[in-house]
C-alpha cells in the first residue's frame, strides 16, 4: 500500500509538472514537485494551478455577474473611494478593472495608461487590462501591441485568455487570418467552449464550411451535455452563435 500512494503522488507530481512546463513555469517548480511529491503537488495546485483554472475563472465570472445584477456600480464605487483614499498603485489597477467591468471604458484606458507608467507596468495583470480596455474602447491595434508583447515576454500567463483577446483583437483590425491562427491554437491547446465558439464565428464569417460544421458539431455535443449552470454561464456567448447561425 505504501507503494501505490507514493506511485499515485508521483502520477500526481508528474501532471504538474507537464502543466509547469506546458505553460511556461520557472523551472524550480519541477524541483518542488519531484523532491516533495505530494506537498509538492499540494502547493502547485494551490498557488498555480487553481487561480488560473477555467473552473476558478467561471466562479469568479459568476460571483461577479451575481453581483453586478444586485448592486451594478458597487465595484467602482468602493474602488474609486479606496483610490481616492490611499492613491496606491495597487488601488488605481483595482479601478481600472472595476471601471473596464462597468463599461466605462475611456476611463479605464486613461487608468490603466497610467498604471503601465507605474512601477507595475511590466505586470502581465496589468497589461491584459490594459489591452482588453482598448479592445473594449474600440482600438484594437493598441491591445494588439500589448498582447503580442505580453505572449512574447510572459507566455505563461493565463495562455487562453490572452488568445482569445488577442484573436478578437486581429478580428476587429481586420487581420482575420491572424485571427484564425490565433483560435485555432487556443482551441487546439486547451478545447474550451469558448474557443470553440470563437473558432466556429471566425470560421463562418471566413466562409470555412468544413471548419464551421466540425466545430459546430463538437459544440452542440458539449452544449447538449452542459448543466443550467453551464448554459447560463455562457448564454451571451451563445448568443452570438445562434445569431451567426440564424438558429431559434
Amino acid at each position: 500500500m505504501p507503494i501505490l500512494g507514493l506511485g499515485l503522488h508521483l502520477i500526481v507530481a508528474i501532471f504538474f509538472a507537464v502543466h509547469a512546463v506546458r505553460t511556461g513555469r520557472p523551472m524550480y517548480w519541477l524541483l518542488i514537485l519531484f523532491s516533495f511529491p505530494l506537498l509538492g503537488s499540494i502547493v502547485y495546485f494551490a498557488a498555480v494551478f487553481l487561480p488560473h483554472s477555467r473552473l476558478e475563472r467561471q466562479a469568479r465570472q459568476a460571483g461577479h455577474a451575481l453581483q453586478k445584477k444586485l448592486d451594478p456600480g458597487r465595484d467602482v464605487r468602493e474602488a474609486r473611494e479606496a483610490f481616492d483614499l490611499t492613491p496606491t498603485a495597487h488601488n488605481q489597477m483595482r479601478l481600472a478593472a472595476a471601471l473596464l467591468d462597468n463599461g466605462q471604458t475611456a476611463e479605464a484606458v486613461a487608468q490603466y495608461e497610467a498604471c503601465l507608467q507605474g512601477p507595475f507596468a511590466g505586470d502581465a495583470g496589468v497589461i491584459l487590462g490594459a489591452a482588453r480596455a482598448q479592445a473594449a474602447h474600440g482600438r484594437p491595434q493598441a491591445a494588439i501591441g500589448l498582447l503580442e508583447q505580453l505572449q512574447a515576454k510572459q507566455a505563461g500567463y493565463r495562455p487562453e485568455e490572452v488568445g482569445l483577446v488577442l484573436g478578437r483583437a486581429y478580428a476587429a483590425a481586420g487581420r482575420q487570418e491572424q485571427a484564425g491562427a490565433q483560435f485555432a491554437m487556443v482551441a487546439e491547446r486547451f478545447g474550451s467552449i469558448e474557443a470553440r465558439v470563437e473558432l466556429a464565428l471566425w470560421a463562418l464569417a471566413a466562409r470555412d464550411e468544413a471548419l464551421a460544421q466540425r466545430e459546430l458539431k463538437e459544440i452542440g455535443h458539449a452544449r447538449r451535455h452542459m448543466t443550467k449552470y453551464t448554459l447560463d454561464l455562457h448564454r451571451e456567448l451563445f448568443k452570438r452563435l445562434d445569431a451567426a447561425t440564424g438558429a431559434r
